[in-house]
């Protein structure tokens, strides 16, 4: 039965010379690598696992920038029949304690073979390893030796069985990277060929990703979608993303990308960030599919994104939808291509104050939610309620999912494992509500603030932040603290602003405070200005939550 290491061998066979990756890097030429660099590249990296003793199945943890090394030793692992990881490389986004806590944790609970890095970070690794400790090898990316040769079928990576684990995602947030997702051959397979009919993938169309690998948006839509479908895939480094978000623009105009993943808050960054100078000469019209995917997809972010972007060529129905999460590998649903994702107008104050689902009322606050679309071909979605019961249309509940792609397991985690799996059937811990099969997704279970007896979603108070002037977008966190006198939770809104002189600075908190007040079901006393980069984002370029939380709780109440 095929494998992953199997349709690099096919892709190899069938046509060498075809662009596979088309590597980018900030003021440097764009670096073409065809199917047989990449697998030359990579079987360099399998002989020298197989050089350090690495066993077939054993875990090996990738700590590396962008860049061809970071492709090599992924696809080495694969080749080998080893277990490759990625793992964030220490950026100044990321907070250096934080960091090596995570290290530590993983190591501990993921016990790899062997970790991948570079020269200079190597002193880094090594202080997080313990005398004794799983880890055997830490192999740098200049000790490689000139082995160029090419013979794929006498690596063991091919004798692996479909059912055993090709591959961990350690799943980013508040809480660490201590829980890695484990899935087989067989499951990425399967979720390829669902989500490529969902998407009706063709074999010319070219994907353009700044997506960091260590996502699951990421490594699945953004690498192992295109490289195992022979398609072309462009890829930037995240961080030049970030520093300049047209080049996502001038990359699909440059080589006319007809795919690409973001997440919700890379529509506004983009059409807050982009200059009409930079969009000069580009024209994406080429663009089939754009999807909005890994966090509560909204509305607004997808006109300003489109009022932005449509003197370019962008077209409406081009801005599709999906939900995705690594323990289904990657899509749960899809907005079907060529169709606007459906929208769904339902009664502000009902749905933030009583989390129902409600038509409008004549004369209340109308919100806007936008579908992430309809299952996957081989996914089943319920929303469950407390006890476990399937709930109707329009009411929320918690997401639950069944497939043939699921997670094996939490990666040497069978508590997390039993708690997740029920029956056969993955709890997600989001939740969410159904349409006419349409998934409308409306925040994490974990996140939830209680105050007095009332549920709270954290994003709904960030989102009326959002809207207010002055405030960035984007860049607000909700959270809540204890207040023993009230024997509660008290909420409290952190938010950026740019702006020094002290009356303004009032007006807007107290415009802040105004208008989560009036468009929710709490008071808000408690809302503190601070200045760019305060908030704290996870790996994966979400709010830490948790994080900034103590980071508060130390600033503010210490």
């Amino acid at each position: 039965m095929t494998t992953l290491p199997h349709l690099i061998q096919q892709n190899l066979y069938n046509n060498p010379e075809k662009t596979a990756i088309v590597v980018q890097h900030a003021s440097q030429e764009d670096i073409s690598l065809t199917n047989d660099d990449l697998a030359r590249g990579s079987c360099r990296y399998a002989h020298a696992y197989q050089r350090e003793h690495i066993q077939p199945g054993e875990v090996v943890i990738l700590i590396l920038e962008h860049g061809a090394d970071l492709i090599f030793s992924f696809w080495g692992a694969i080749l080998h029949g080893a277990t490759p990881s990625i793992m964030p490389f220490l950026t100044e986004k990321l907070s250096p304690e934080r960091y090596r806590a995570d290290l530590t944790a993983l190591l501990a609970v993921t016990k790899p073979s062997a970790i991948v890095t570079t020269p200079e970070f190597e002193p880094e690794v090594r202080s997080a390893l313990h005398p004794g400790g799983s880890v055997r090898t830490v192999l740098r990316t200049d000790q490689l030796d000139n082995d160029n040769s090419l013979d794929l079928s006498k690596l063991p990576g091919l004798l692996r069985d479909p059912a055993e684990i090709a591959l961990l995602q350690h799943s980013s947030g508040t809480t660490g990277l201590q829980k890695g997702v484990a899935l087989s051959h067989l499951a990425v397979l399967n979720q390829l060929a669902a989500y490529c009919r969902a998407i009706d993938l063709r074999p010319d169309d070219v994907f353009v990703s700044w997506l960091p690998l260590y996502h699951d948006m990421g490594l699945i839509a953004g690498f192992l979608m295109p490289i195992l479908n022979a398609n072309t895939l462009v890829l930037m480094s995240p961080f030049d993303w970030v520093r300049a978000p047209y080049k996502l623009f001038q990359a699909i105009s440059k080589y006319r990308g007809t795919l690409a993943w973001m997440p919700n808050f890379a529509y506004n960054f983009c059409a807050h960030r982009t200059r009409e100078r930079d969009m000069e000469g580009v024209d994406i019209t080429s663009l089939r599919i754009l999807t909005n995917c890994s966090e509560p997809v909204k509305w607004e972010s997808h006109q300003i994104f489109f009022e932005k972007f449509k003197a370019y060529g962008l077209r409406e129905e081009v801005m599709n939808c999906s939900y995705a999460m690594a323990e289904n590998v990657f899509g749960v649903t899809q907005t079907p291509p060529g169709t606007l994702p459906k929208v769904d107008e339902i009664d502000r104050e009902a749905y933030i104050s009583e989390q129902v689902v409600r038509d409008p009322i004549a004369g209340k606050s109308v919100l806007k939610m936008m579908s992430s679309g309809r299952g996957i071909g081989n996914t089943r979605i319920r929303i469950l309620d407390p006890e476990g019961q399937v709930l109707p249309d329009r009411l929320i509940g918690e997401i639950s999912l069944q497939s043939d792609c699921m997670l094996t397991s939490y990666y040497n985690r069978p508590d997390s494992t039993s708690a997740a799996l029920r029956g056969g059937w993955y709890l997600t811990g989001d939740y969410g509500y159904c349409v006419d099969s349409e998934i409308f997704v409306t925040g994490r279970k974990k996140d939830i603030i209680i105050v007095g007896g009332k549920n709270i979603y954290p994003q709904d108070l960030m989102d009326l932040a959002y809207e207010v002037q002055g405030v960035h977008p984007g860049r607000a966190v909700a959270f809540g603290i204890e207040d023993e006198k009230a024997g509660t939770e008290a909420v409290v809104v952190v938010a950026e602003v740019d702006i020094d002189d002290t009356l303004e600075r009032q007006q807007i908190e107290d415009a802040l405070r105004k208008h989560i007040s009036q468009n929710s079901a709490i008071a808000l006393r408690h809302v503190y200005l601070v200045g760019p980069k305060w908030i704290l984002k996870t790996s994966s370029g979400k709010t830490a939550r948790l994080a900034n939380r103590d980071k508060f709780l130390a600033e503010f109440m210490s």
